[in-house]
């Protein structure tokens, strides 16, 4: 499967926002948008007022890039939202959260998506006891991640829990660090998804 492989601090420039792609450094004065808050490239400087479709395509472009999903995979996730019950771009938004990279990095296992995917794909962590690989993996109420055991002496995976908590833990999961173990208490709603998203115009943009 592609994967971008390209800086990712240019990528926070080009949304104007700090997407956390970076780990620790993204709460550091080197943060790329808090020394060079424009866009990159010749022209970043230059202010342009988006209206319409280029609104609609820069959120979109926004959330695949929090979540380190590719165009086509972006499409499916949009098509299953607009089938289930419910509101699509809160449906949407919930399947995106449930990926098991993300669920690992929302623990406090990795310090960014990317490393999360890294740490699954390499098959550091189990879901109800079984060794999942797949980042997209999508989880349950009252499933159980946990890292295995050969991978608890991992010092950077150690590094990334001390200071999971003070990260903060999302309400809709729960983390026994000494057990190197975390819960999915229930699934996300809205609320719990505290980045700067406007769903509604990924909906407009793909409902036209």
């Amino acid at each position: 499967m592609g994967r971008y492989i390209g800086s990712v601090c240019r990528l926070c420039r080009r949304e104007g926002a700090q997407l956390f792609l970076k780990g620790d450094r993204c709460f550091k004065d080197k943060c790329a948008i808090k020394r060079r808050n424009y866009a990159p490239g010749q022209h970043g400087r230059r202010r342009i007022k988006l209206q319409g479709y280029g609104l609609q395509l820069r959120e979109k472009q926004k959330v695949k890039r929090i979540y380190g999903v590719l165009e086509s995979q972006f499409r499916i996730y949009f098509r299953k939202a607009a089938a289930a019950r419910g509101v699509t771009g809160e449906n949407l938004l919930s399947m995106l959260e449930r990926r098991l990279d993300n669920v690992v990095y929302r623990l406090g296992f990795a310090a960014s998506r990317s490393q999360a995917r890294q740490f699954v794909n390499h098959g550091h962590f189990k879901v109800n006891g079984r060794k999942v690989d797949i980042a997209s993996f999508q989880v349950r109420k009252d499933d159980v991640i946990e890292l295995r055991e050969n991978s608890r002496k991992n010092a950077v995976i150690q590094g990334n829990l001390d200071t999971a908590e003070g990260r903060g833990i999302p309400r809709w999961l729960s983390l026994d660090a000494a057990q190197f173990r975390g819960t999915v208490t229930a699934l996300p709603t809205r609320e719990d998804i505290v980045m700067p998203i406007q769903e509604n115009l990924i909906v407009e943009l793909y409902s036209k």
